[in-house]
C-alpha cells in the first residue's frame, strides 16, 4: 500500500458516509438514524505493548482484561432477513442500527474518485460488508464487520493484515480470544483521527469461517467515544457464533 493510500484509508468515515450505503432496513429493537439490524458491545484496549507488528498475548481473558460490561441487547444481525447477510449472527445494542454497506458509486461519479472510494472499502484481505451506527444510542462511531474471500489464513494473519493496511497505527497488542464457540483473534490499538488530528483508541477481533474471515472493528470519532461504546463491541464478542 502506497503512503498515500495509507492517508486516504484514514478517512474511510467520511468517504463511505458521501456514498449511499445499501440495505437499509432496520430490525426490532434498531432505533433509528443508521443502518438497520441490532447489535454492538465492547472490550476495553489492553495495555499498549510495542508499536507497528505488536505485542501479542494469549488466553480469553487477557483481551479485555478490564472486563468491560456487554452491552443490553437490541436485536441480531446476520441472519436472514436481518439488515446485513454475514456468515456469523450476534447481537446488536439497543438503539444502534445496521445496514449493509455497499459502494453505490453511480454512474456521474468521477471514474478516479471511484476508485479510490472502492479502495477505501477494502482492508488488508477483507471488504466492509456492514455498518452499525451508533449514533441513535447517543454516541459517534460505527461497529463495522468486514468480510474476506475463504482462504488458509488463521485469525491472527487476517487482523494483522487487516490492521497494517491502516495508517498511523501504533501500540497494537494482539490476544489470541475464544469468540462463541470460535477460535478468534483480537487486537487494540492507537489510530489515527483524520478530523481531529489526534490519537484514538480502535479495537478488532477476526474469526474464519467455512464462508471466509470475519473482522469486527469499533472505532469512534475519539478515543472518549470508543471506550463509551466498548460495551457494543463486548456484546458483539459474546454472542457470535456461525450463521445456521
Amino acid at each position: 500500500m502506497t503512503r498515500a493510500r495509507g492517508a486516504a484509508r484514514g478517512l474511510i468515515p467520511a468517504a463511505l458516509a458521501a456514498v449511499t450505503l445499501a440495505g437499509c432496513s432496520s430490525s426490532t429493537g434498531a432505533g433509528d438514524g443508521g443502518p438497520g439490524g441490532p447489535a454492538v458491545s465492547s472490550t476495553p484496549a489492553p495495555a499498549p505493548a510495542g508499536a507497528g507488528a505488536g505485542a501479542e498475548k494469549t488466553g480469553a481473558d487477557e483481551a479485555g482484561a478490564d472486563a468491560t460490561k456487554a452491552a443490553e441487547k437490541g436485536g441480531r444481525v446476520g441472519g436472514a432477513g436481518s439488515a446485513c447477510d454475514l456468515p456469523v449472527t450476534f447481537d446488536i445494542a439497543a438503539h444502534w442500527k445496521p445496514r449493509g454497506a455497499s459502494m453505490d458509486l453511480g454512474s456521474g461519479l468521477d471514474p478516479e474518485l471511484a476508485e479510490e472510494l472502492a479502495d477505501l472499502a477494502e482492508q488488508g484481505t477483507v471488504k466492509v460488508v456492514c455498518e452499525i451506527d451508533a449514533k441513535p444510542a447517543g454516541n459517534i462511531g460505527f461497529l463495522r464487520v468486514w468480510r474476506g474471500e475463504a482462504s488458509e489464513d488463521d485469525p491472527r494473519a487476517v487482523l494483522k493484515a487487516f490492521v497494517a493496511d491502516a495508517p498511523n497505527v501504533s501500540e497494537a497488542v494482539y490476544t489470541q480470544v475464544t469468540v462463541g464457540a470460535l477460535a478468534a483473534a483480537e487486537v487494540g490499538y492507537t489510530g489515527h483521527s483524520e478530523l481531529l488530528d489526534e490519537p484514538k483508541k480502535e479495537r478488532a477481533f477476526a474469526v474464519v469461517t467455512p464462508d471466509g474471515p470475519v473482522v469486527v472493528h469499533l472505532g469512534g470519532m475519539d478515543s472518549e467515544e470508543h471506550v463509551a461504546m466498548l460495551p457494543a463491541f463486548e456484546l458483539a464478542k459474546k454472542t457470535l457464533e456461525l450463521r445456521r
